[in-house]
């Protein structure tokens, strides 16, 4: 467990009362989001991606990038209103402001009790937020991750939302969203803010994806606040797929995009982010994608996910884990009127 995620478990006792099926019932302070605070809701919205993003760009020269580099890049992707809204979102919730009146399922920053430098992370936003439940349960999102990931459907695995600090906001030790998640893998990382190196945005390691001598066990002693140097797990993996570690940095990729820029990544690509040491905070929104036929058939899960298992049954509720996008048109039926 991360230093934050110690500070912050004495005030998790409140969250974890909240049984989620309650949670997701509770349409508890009937708002109405066009009126809130001078936003606008997007919940109804048919097309939430900026004006030139479609998943028709998910072509075969897009798919052959993904596959052999693990990652690719969207400069442009979610409509520019929207990010400035889901900002505003992100300062709300951390402050304890949650618009459902619902609990997200963990909660990494108690304003006076964590350390102020640690960056900052929600997980499973889109019970809280019908903002942020506009874009993660957005279908053709989804579409785009299936396309990616060469699968029938996408469901939604968990979401995260992000804030580093500016000043020196710590990094993120790299890793692979695999570690922790027990399935095939696609990860829809966006940005919203102005994200470059000086910042601490998302790292790559270009063809990691395909490494398989070195078993990725998530340091979560060390994932917000890492104790060694970020890249150190990082290193061990080179080093095991016999990779010359001086000239790790050649391999790296350090996203570069305006705010709504966007970029997918496999799973097992290791990823992770440096220091923001610029003046302005770092934001970003992640949604981490499953294959819509996903079950716990097989599957070891820890207690992120095991919490949402029905006793006697290896079906994924979609009440926890909804379909987004189907091509057959199939899609969650509750989606449309959350």
């Amino acid at each position: 467990m991360s230093v934050l995620k110690h500070q912050a478990k004495k005030t998790q006792t409140k969250t974890q009362m909240h049984s989620p099926i309650r949670q997701l019932c509770r349409r508890s302070r009937n708002i109405d989001l066009k009126s809130e605070r001078g936003f606008s809701s997007h919940t109804k919205t048919k097309n939430i991606l900026h004006s030139d993003v479609s998943s028709s760009k998910v072509n075969s020269i897009v798919k052959k990038q993904f596959d052999e580099d693990g990652f690719v890049v969207f400069p442009k992707f979610l409509d520019t209103n929207l990010v400035f809204e889901l900002r505003n979102r992100l300062d709300r919730m951390f402050a304890g402001d949650f618009e459902t009146g619902n609990y997200p399922d963990e909660w990494y920053y108690r304003k006076g009790m964590s350390l102020e430098d640690i960056t900052r992370e929600i997980c499973n936003a889109w019970k809280s937020d019908r903002i942020i439940a506009s874009v993660v349960l957005d279908s053709e999102i989804g579409k785009f991750a299936s396309l990616l990931g060469g699968w029938e459907g996408s469901r939604v695995g968990q979401d995260d939302i992000w804030m580093k600090p500016p000043g020196g906001g710590k990094e993120i030790s790299f890793h692979t969203d695999c570690a922790y998640i027990p399935w095939p893998e696609v990860t829809c990382w966006i940005a919203l803010d102005d994200v470059n190196p000086q910042n601490g945005t998302l790292e790559y390691v270009k063809g990691s994806h395909k490494w398989t001598k070195f078993k990725d066990e998530l340091d979560t002693n060390a994932f917000h606040a890492p104790n060694n140097h970020y890249q150190s797990g990082l290193q061990h993996a080179a080093k095991a797929e016999g990779l010359d570690t001086s000239n790790l940095n050649d391999l790296i990729h350090k996203v570069s995009v305006p705010a709504g820029g966007c970029a997918f990544h496999n799973g097992n690509t290791w990823h992770g982010s440096g220091k923001n040491t610029s003046p302005n905070w770092r934001r970003s929104l992640a949604i981490h994608f499953i294959p819509s036929s996903s079950s716990f058939e097989g599957k070891k899960v820890g207690y992120i996910y095991g919490r949402y298992q029905i006793v006697g049954s290896n079906e994924m509720n979609e009440s926890f884990f909804p379909i987004t996008w189907h091509k057959d048109g199939k899609r969650t039926k509750w989606l449309d009127n959350y």
